[in-house]
Parts: C-alpha cells; structure tokens; sequence
C-alpha cells in the first residue's frame, strides 16, 4: 500500500488540503527514512519530503516521494512549498510541534490539530514488520542468555546493564529500546529502576528488563533471577505473577481490549493478596516505538486485532523486599496470541 493512499482517508473525512508529518517515527512509517530531521507534507495527489544537506545522499536512497532539500527551516521550507501549491486548511501533528513551529503555520493557513492519525495506522503490523520485530526479540533474547552468564555477587548494576548493551551491539541491534534496567535486591521493587552503583549481592532478587532495536523495531522483555536458592515467600511471589502473566497472555484474542485483557492479570494478583502492589499497566503496545498504541491497561478501550504487537508484563512491587516483573512480546493472531519471545520465564537460580 502506497503511503498516500494510507493517508487520503484522512485528508477526505476531515476537509484538509494537507497533512504535515512531523513525527520521525510517522515520517520513517511512511517512507523509510532512518534521519533525524525531516518533515512529511501529504496533499491529496502528492507526498513531499523535506530534509536539510546532511541527508541528501540519504534520502535519495531510502525515499522514494519527491524530495525538497532545504537549507533553513524545515517548517518553513514545508510552509512555502505548500503557499504554492494553494493549501489553505493544514493539519498538523500537535503532540510534536513547538509553539513557534505552529505559530508559523497559522499565519498562512487554517490550522486543525490532529493527533494518533498515522500512530493509529501503525497499530496493525505488515507481515515485514512482524517478521522485524520477531528477529528483534530473537536477539534480545540471545543478548540476555550471554549477559546473565556474567552476573556475579559483586558486580554493580550499572556494569551488568552495560554487559548487556554491549551484547546487543555485539549481535546486531542498532541500540537498546530504552535504558536497560537491572534493579537488585530491595531495589527491585521500582518498576523503572536505573541501574545503580549497588553491588550484586546473595540470596536477593534480580530484574532484568531489556529490549533490541533492530532494522528500526523494538523488543521487550523483563525476566527474574535469583542468586542462590530462593526463599519459599520468593518463590511463592513469583509463581502468582507467573500465573497472571500467563492469564493475560490467554485472554489476548481479537476483540478483546486493552482493559479485558489487563482485568485478567489483575484479578489473578488480586486474589493472591497483591492487588495494590501492581502498580502499572499489563502492557502496552510496541514497533517503531517502544511504547506505542494499544494500551493493555484499565483505561485500555482499543480492541485488539490480528498484527497488533503488544507486551503483557504484570508485576508486584513490595517497598523495603522486592519486586517482579515478567513480560513478553506478543503478536495478536487471528485465533489468539503467539508468544515471540522464547526466554523461559521460571526464576533462574544464578
């Protein structure tokens, strides 16, 4: 499918002469482009690309619409351009746009705010994409095997957090996803630890949460460790979050929402007495972005569709003990789910 004929639609149902792209993420959606300043201007019979000369050579290889190379503003450029072909109502992306980007454009034409119009597009994955994001788990996966072989009692967080980002790299992944997280002991207990100067240590919890970027598509994955034999209460915990894991990843099936699917991690922790130490969502959407639509969480009232990629990742967090999280990266089938990543999710004994 063309990327003008994705966008039309758009431009139809809301009487708008234009649509200005200005999301990179939207922007590589629709043509390919891997730079990191660029625009989008889609006219009812025209797509047009604006960059500046340091992608020149860039965009003339990974794009295929026409191409305005502009040596100043971008905005400005795309604002001319636009002047002459007589746009007069211009929808703009307002989540990535600076006041004075839009007051710019208001002076020439109508502005209309629009928001998760290509985001929306995105939810749904092309079977390339699926096959992107698979290899992409794949490696994640295989970075962690390499990496936990490392983790020793002694060794600070941030060095084992840097082990991993160097395995990554090591196996082909362009970056993390995000700032890779390893949260031991009490530490444990917050869901977006940093990875600190505390030292590994014995009989105590590990959480490793980490994700791949590769050809452009984000993994995730969160597993638990534990050094030595873990504790009856440990393993206890972790066989209820296990167990709410599994019931989330159960209900995703194709018209299910977000919140369906969230209810059923969160009843299972509920009954186990650990309903208020869930403190997130179950999941969350993922692709270009780490962090994408739909939301698997109580306001979650996207229904789920064959090609959606999506996380499921209940955890309970106990202040001043721990925390665990397990998460998965799953792809919505036309029956159910298929689980991607294939790290086993037992609490490995390290």
């Amino acid at each position: 499918m063309s990327s003008l004929f994705k966008v039309a639609p758009f431009l139809a149902a809301n009487s708008v002469d234009a649509f200005l792209i200005s999301n990179l993420h939207n922007v590589r959606y629709l043509t390919g482009f891997t730079g990191s300043n660029a625009l989008l201007l889609a006219m009812p019979d025209e797509m047009v690309f604006f960059s500046d000369p340091r992608y020149r050579l860039q965009a003339d290889e990974q794009v295929s619409v026409k191409k305005v190379i502009a040596t100043g503003n971008l905005f400005s450029a795309a604002s001319a351009f636009a002047g002459k072909k007589r746009v007069k109502r211009m929808a703009v992306e307002q989540t990535t746009m600076t006041l004075a980007e839009a007051e710019l454009l208001r002076g020439k034409f109508e502005i209309r705010a629009a928001a998760g119009v290509i985001e929306g597009l995105r939810m749904v994955k092309s079977p390339e994409e699926i096959a992107k994001i698979r290899k992409s788990v794949a490696l994640n996966s295989e970075a962690y095997e390499q990496a936990l072989k490392k983790a020793r009692p002694g060794m600070r967080e941030y060095e084992l957090a840097a082990e991993i980002d160097y395995r990554m790299r090591r196996l082909g992944a362009e970056a993390p996803a995000f700032e890779t997280i390893v949260a031991s002991g009490i530490r444990s207990a917050l869901p977006h630890a940093k990875p600190g100067p505390a030292r590994l240590e014995k009989e105590q919890l590990l959480l490793i949460d980490m994700g791949s970027m590769l050809n452009g598509y984000a993994s995730d994955m969160t597993r638990m460790a534990h050094f030595g034999k873990p504790p009856k209460k440990v393993r206890d915990a972790h066989d209820r979050v296990l167990e709410a894991q599994l019931a989330a990843v159960a209900a995703v099936r194709p018209g299910r929402t977000g919140a369906q699917v969230d209810k059923a991690a969160r009843d299972v922790l509920k009954a186990a007495g650990f309903g208020e130490a869930f403190v997130h969502s179950t999941g969350h959407g993922l692709g270009l972005e780490i962090h994408e639509d739909p939301r698997i969480g109580k306001a979650g009232k996207v229904k789920l569709a064959a090609g959606m990629a999506i996380t499921i990742e209940p955890g309970i967090y106990l202040e001043g003990w721990g925390g665990i999280r397990i998460e998965d990266t799953v792809i919505v089938t036309e029956t159910g789910c298929e689980v991607l990543t294939r790290t086993p999710k037992e609490l490995r004994v390290i």
